[in-house]
């Protein structure tokens, strides 16, 4: 399957115009970086979808049609976007936690710990009982089998995975779970009249789109990212007592305004409610239900907002018993039989990787797609809206493309092919080098009109004088 035809696809089940496929180009090499997954093609697609909903919002709102263009290696560099950051000049410090990454348990059997947020390390560390210290922890899960220490440690709330093969998770109770779910949701979830975009000849496409974004890492970060780089006001909610990882911080961060509320607290609940009045698009990747608890479920927002895309992005999906299970790409990658493959692919001993975060970056172009087909349909059918991805699912996409040859038409990225793909910002934090959109949009160029800057920097509010609706 190439690039072309997997786009077809997305466009196709998302009810897309067809005849807006002919916008679209991709130009440049066509080789892949090394792996056994169509790595290169979900890359392409998932940001040739975005782009072209993009052009196609703006032709209805200016009259005006415009040719997208995705360059290949490009898509490739942008799916690495946070491993080229640099920051005057340098790369950041290395902020992955010592003890994460692959163990073989008692049984022979291969565990995965992630433990890049300090109360995931200690977590873990409470449940082995041992110190900080890679060899420590590897002596301590001799102690155990993989199969227990995995459902222990998701017991706790910690973040790991034990690495299964393709079948054993298919035979999975999660895995039966999320068969029958599509690659990415739209459904209708509440009454509320039309509100089509208001008519433009001159801005962007996404111009007067108003987006909260309460998400951290990278996939819905890099969701809510794609929306601004076409026009959207996205603004960051964070708090100061969720910890975060600055590199991807200021990766994710290009485009928004970023606030910070304490939804444990009234006073932030209640100006949480405020913003959620003036915004469009409500876009979160915390834990199924968790903010719901606080108030914020689908259902709530469409009442406080009629006309609200609520978009949900989670690891496992939002049904089965691992709905409320943490995850990362990795993490997915390592339950669902990839990183087993992989493995097996490079020749290794254990678990391999894909070359990138494949699962987060297209996950959050694909909800970045949907929600753009959100908006489109409300404009036009009216009613509330729901999207819902996930890295599983994504993951299961990935799985069911065609393999190739791990080595097969691939060549790692040149240092030419990165210089080319990156743009240099002054910022508060320095000289911020790192990749630009990949799209090349003859009308309505992408591009960031923010810097990146600290979490909490501005006030929670929207700007008074965004162009909008009719």
């Amino acid at each position: 399957m190439s690039a072309e035809t997997t786009l077809q696809s997305l466009w196709q089940f998302a009810g897309c115009a067809p005849d807006f496929l002919q916008q679209l180009r991709f130009s440049g090499n066509g080789q892949q970086l090394s792996s056994t997954f169509q790595v290169g093609d979900i890359a392409c697609a998932s940001i040739a979808a975005q782009a072209l909903m993009a052009a196609q919002i703006w032709q209805q709102r200016s009259g005006h049609v415009q040719q997208v263009e995705v360059d290949r290696r490009h898509a490739l560099a942008l799916f690495r976007s946070e491993r080229y950051l640099t920051i005057d000049g340098q790369a950041p410090a290395d902020l992955w936690s010592k003890i994460a990454g692959y163990y073989q348990a008692g049984d022979g059997r291969w565990i995965q710990l992630h433990t890049n947020f300090p109360h995931h390390r200690d977590g873990v560390l409470r449940v082995l009982h041992c110190a900080d210290q890679r060899e420590a922890v590897a002596q301590a899960i001799q102690g155990w089998s993989a199969h227990e220490l995995d459902a222990r440690l998701a017991a706790e709330g910690m973040c790991a995975a034990m690495i299964r093969t393709a079948p054993e998770w298919q035979a999975h109770p999660q895995a039966a779970a999320i068969a029958s779910l599509p690659l990415f949701e739209i459904e209708r979830i509440g009454d509320a009249p039309p509100q089509p975009l208001a008519p433009l000849q001159t801005g962007r496409p996404l111009s007067g789109v108003r987006v909260l974004d309460l998400s951290r890492v990278i996939a819905a970060p890099v969701a809510a990212r794609t929306l601004a780089q076409h026009g959207a006001e996205v603004l960051a909610i964070s708090a100061a007592h969720l910890p975060n990882i600055l590199p991807l911080v200021i990766d994710t961060g290009r485009g928004k305004r970023s606030a910070q509320l304490d939804l444990r607290r009234e006073q932030g609940r209640e100006s949480l409610r405020e913003l959620v009045r003036g915004a469009d698009v409500f876009l979160q990747a915390y834990r199924p239900g968790a903010l719901a608890g606080q108030g914020f479920s689908p259902e709530a927002l469409q009442q406080l907002r009629p006309g609200m895309i609520h978009v949900s992005l989670s690891a496992y999906s939002h049904l089965g018993p691992w709905a409320g299970r943490r995850g990362f790409d990795s993490l997915v990658q390592s339950a669902t039989g990839i990183a087993y493959e992989e493995g097996v692919a490079a020749g290794l001993s254990g678990p391999g990787k894909l070359p990138c975060q494949a699962l987060d970056h297209a996950t959050g172009y694909l909800a970045a797609f949907a929600t753009m087909v959100a908006l489109h349909r409300r404009a036009v059918e009216g009613g509330s809206w729901q999207v819902r991805v996930s890295l599983a699912q994504t993951g299961h996409w990935l799985q069911g493309l065609a393999r190739r040859g791990g080595q097969e038409d691939a060549a790692e990225l040149s240092a030419a092919e990165i210089a080319a793909s990156l743009e240099t910002t002054e910022c508060s934090f320095g000289l911020v080098s790192a990749v630009k959109p990949v799209e090349q949009m003859s009308a309505t160029p992408a591009y960031f009109a923010w810097p990146p800057v600290p979490p909490g920097t501005h006030a929670a509010q929207w700007s008074p004088d965004l162009v909008g609706y009719i």
